[in-house]
């Protein structure tokens, strides 16, 4: 009861958030693009703030010295909505994979065009992946870090990975090197669920992958890293709230 309880209150205020941002937010289509991204990033710090103080949800980052700086791809494990917006406060420049009809929502949509964000479009496959690439160049030659969900979709905690070719395209293509990341917070955020519970989000950045790495000798080191750390974490995090819960 106690987690629905927060979850309502959570809820109500995340959205009640979010709507304020998007109106606070109108200037920055006048602006130069990094004010968008200092507002994405000061919404984030408040979502993660709500859900410390409202929801009992606490978050541990890992490695965080491991974050190089200038141009990089970011590739995370996806289990919940919270790393779409945790992670960002965490880069310099970051921008995100994402698919081409988040761009078309009103407002939200506009702040994504604003902010640089990489439309890909899943039905057009080979031109998709073209058109993805040429924007990628595009922003990491501005430094910045893009960050792409391998598996394209988030994966309950357990679920067998299901990684994409787009990641392979991306890095091999652009040269850039690739910051693998791992967490577990589909624990406490389940994917499609109203509830939230109270916990610690576990997030562990990995060892950097450096470019010129062969296309399977890429893809199968990433799996393996992303999938490996991220069980651990699940395991950690389950085994935490056992023992809170005894």
């Amino acid at each position: 009861m106690l987690d629905l309880a927060r979850s309502v209150f959570f809820n109500a205020l995340f959205y009640a958030n979010l709507t304020v941002y998007l109106i606070l937010a109108l200037p920055t289509l006048l602006l130069p693009r990094r004010a968008i991204i200092d507002m994405a990033k000061s919404w984030a710090r408040t979502n993660l703030w709500l859900l410390r103080i409202i929801g009992g949800i606490e978050v541990e980052w890992r490695g965080l010295d491991r974050i190089p700086a200038g141009p990089l791809i970011v590739a995370a494990k996806h289990q919940s909505a919270w790393e779409a917006f945790a992670l960002i406060p965490r880069f310099a420049d970051p921008t995100f994979i994402v698919k081409r009809e988040l761009m078309w929502v009103p407002l939200f949509g506009w702040y994504m065009w604003k902010a640089g964000m990489i439309p890909v479009d899943r039905g057009a496959r080979a031109q998709a992946l073209t058109a993805m690439t040429a924007r990628a160049r595009a922003e990491l030659a501005r430094g910045r870090q893009i960050i792409i969900f391998p598996e394209g979709t988030r994966r309950a905690p357990g679920a067998a990975p299901a990684y994409k070719y787009g990641v392979v395209h991306l890095y091999a293509e652009t040269g850039a090197a690739c910051l693998p990341i791992a967490l577990n917070s589909g624990l406490v955020w389940p994917r499609r669920s109203f509830c939230r519970h109270a916990g610690t989000v576990m997030v562990e950045i990995l060892h950097p992958m450096p470019p010129g790495l062969g296309k399977q000798d890429f893809f199968d080191r990433l799996e393996r890293c992303i999938e490996t750390a991220t069980a651990r974490l699940v395991e950690e995090g389950q085994r935490s709230r056992v023992h809170k819960l005894a």
